[in-house]
């Protein structure tokens, strides 16, 4: 009698069990889903910004993938967060395997997205950057992707240069356009028109400090996204711990069905 009520107290604690295990991992599917909408309305909101960020993706290549593959993520991630909540619900073996076998693959290609990130950070310095310029900016010239872009940045985030309209001495720009000490889109917008805009143009394009921007590019766009940077890290840490929770209860819950 005695080994009776200890098998059914211990049956009655591992059902137990399995019900908190099924619901904390309905949490962080959850969770996983809410993650996954929220990157597909950044990425949609990239997309159709008006302020002028979506010419920005549009003119850089690595840019305009990187977007869509946000929203990929981004997709991904909402049906994991799905099917995460479906399997562990109604208790569905082939479900949670298949969910833990793709929140793995996307664990890892995070991961090594990370690594690769923090491998070829030197691509993204201010050394990098002025070097690029000085070699490949034209001034304005739409067909060219490198300069469009930077037109785009310098134009979007009223800048001249990486560090400042210095930049542009001894630079490829210069060959081409002798008689111009700057880029056209390092000229403060004016609401002047006629004959007063064309005199604050031709004074910026001759060098004058008055009459063009003098911050440079790389603290403007840093300033700028310098919170937005610290919650994306933030965030991309949170997303990386609760899809590894995930994986664990999806495996518990996937032993502990009958």
């Amino acid at each position: 009698m005695g080994q009776g009520e200890a098998s059914a107290r211990g049956t009655t604690m591992e059902g137990d069990c399995l019900s908190c295990i099924k619901y904390l991992m309905f949490v962080f599917n959850f969770l996983i889903f809410l993650g996954g909408s929220f990157l597909l309305g950044v990425g949609v909101w990239v997309l159709v910004d008006p302020t002028g960020f979506r010419e920005i993706v549009a003119a850089n290549p690595l840019l305009f993938t990187g977007v869509y593959i946000v929203l990929g993520m981004g997709g991904m991630l909402f049906l994991l967060g799905f099917l995460g909540c479906c399997g562990a619900i109604r208790e569905n073996k082939c479900l949670l395997l298949f969910f833990f076998m793709l929140i793995l693959l996307i664990f890892l290609a995070e991961l090594a997205a990370a690594i690769l990130a923090f491998i070829f950070r030197e691509h993204l310095t201010r050394e990098y950057f002025t070097k690029e310029l000085k070699r490949h900016y034209q001034g304005y010239n739409n067909s060219d992707v490198f300069t469009s872009t930077w037109n785009a940045i310098m134009t979007t985030f009223d800048c001249c240069g990486v560090n400042s309209p210095e930049d542009f001495k001894d630079s490829l720009f210069r060959v081409i356009n002798q008689n111009q000490m700057v880029p056209e889109a390092c000229c403060q917008r004016t609401s002047q028109s006629g004959e007063l805009a064309s005199m604050s143009q031709d004074q910026c394009l001759s060098g004058n400090m008055m009459y063009r921007n003098n911050k440079g590019c790389y603290s403007a766009v840093v300033d700028y996204f310098e919170l937005y940077i610290y919650v994306a890290g933030a965030l991309a840490i949170v997303v990386l711990t609760i899809e590894l929770f995930a994986m664990v209860f999806a495996m518990c819950l996937f032993r502990g069905i009958q």
